[in-house]
């Protein structure tokens, strides 16, 4: 009987569990469905604003010395990572994937012999790399992932505009989640200053547009603004990422604990049927032994 009692308190801990799981996971869909709109609204502007950078980098007579933003270094010495990671974790393997990345991206820039330093968002992020890598953290930001709204970008982009023109890092890299569906996210490396081809359309547009003022002018005025555009872009893909794989890790956590409830109730059953056989026996084996 005792063997019975905590098969009984384990199915009643697995269904608690269950029950807690399947709450999380209606949580995560109910986030991921505000980030996902959030995602998919701004990328329309942010199109628009790539598109825009390529209209105006086509122009012909743009001095492309006259804008630091634009220019690669000739020779790469320093790089500065941003990694951006989950202030929390049962989200799967979000938070390893995007750690091992980072890893393996520190790893070779030190092969080849450069200098690397790290500015890392997110709790998870946070505790790793200053558990192994503390020599390399510069700026740290916690629990602020999903409450990173335009205005904080805008400044923390100034910052790594600033890092660039000052020479303080010769390019500045960032590392996130980019999400191509629901049940696929991976952690994907982009190179944020210099501004490269990944900051601007690669559409080319047949029609010749006016400028006023003159396009230099103008694309003086939105270079620093396109890194705004980029880095919220990968704020809010990496955002949809995590709550994706939190709500399929919770998926898969309440699928287990129901097939687990299975699997014990079954062993609970077959166990009470054979005490229940031995019983039986007892009393038939007391019964030949009286007519004995």
């Amino acid at each position: 009987m005792p063997a019975l009692r905590d098969i009984k308190r384990k199915i009643e801990a697995v269904k608690k569990t269950e029950q807690i799981t399947r709450a999380m996971n209606m949580v995560a869909a109910a986030k991921l469905r505000s980030a996902q709109a959030k995602m998919e609204g701004f990328r329309v502007y942010a199109d628009k604003y790539k598109e825009l950078m390529g209209r105006l980098s086509a122009v012909g007579g743009i001095n492309v010395a006259q804008f630091p933003l634009l220019q690669r270094r000739e020779q790469v010495n320093t790089i500065h990572l941003v990694l951006l990671t989950a202030d929390r974790g049962l989200c799967g393997a979000f938070n390893a994937n995007l750690i091992n990345r980072a890893e393996k991206f520190i790893g070779a820039t030190k092969g080849e012999g450069k200098n690397i330093f790290l500015t890392i968002i997110g709790r998870r992020g946070v505790s790793y790399f200053k558990r192994y890598y503390s020599e390399l953290i510069k700026n740290t930001y916690q629990d602020i992932v999903g409450k990173i709204d335009y205005t904080f970008v805008s400044r923390f982009a100034q910052e790594l505009v600033s890092s660039f023109l000052s020479r303080e890092a010769d390019e500045i890299a960032i590392i996130y989640t980019q999400f191509l569906s629901m049940v696929r996210q991976v952690p994907a490396v982009e190179t944020l200053l210099p501004i490269g081809a990944e900051g601007v359309s690669e559409e080319a547009s047949e029609v010749e547009y006016i400028y006023e003022p003159k396009a230099q002018e103008i694309l003086k005025q939105i270079l620093p603004k396109s890194i705004n555009v980029r880095l919220y872009s990968y704020f809010l893909e990496n955002e949809v990422s995590e709550h994706a794989s939190r709500m399929r890790a919770m998926d898969n956590a309440t699928s287990n604990c129901k097939e687990m409830v299975k699997e014990l109730t079954l062993v609970f059953n077959k166990l009470r049927q054979a005490n229940i056989t031995k019983e039986l026996m007892d009393i038939v084996g007391g019964a030949e032994a009286l007519k004995g």
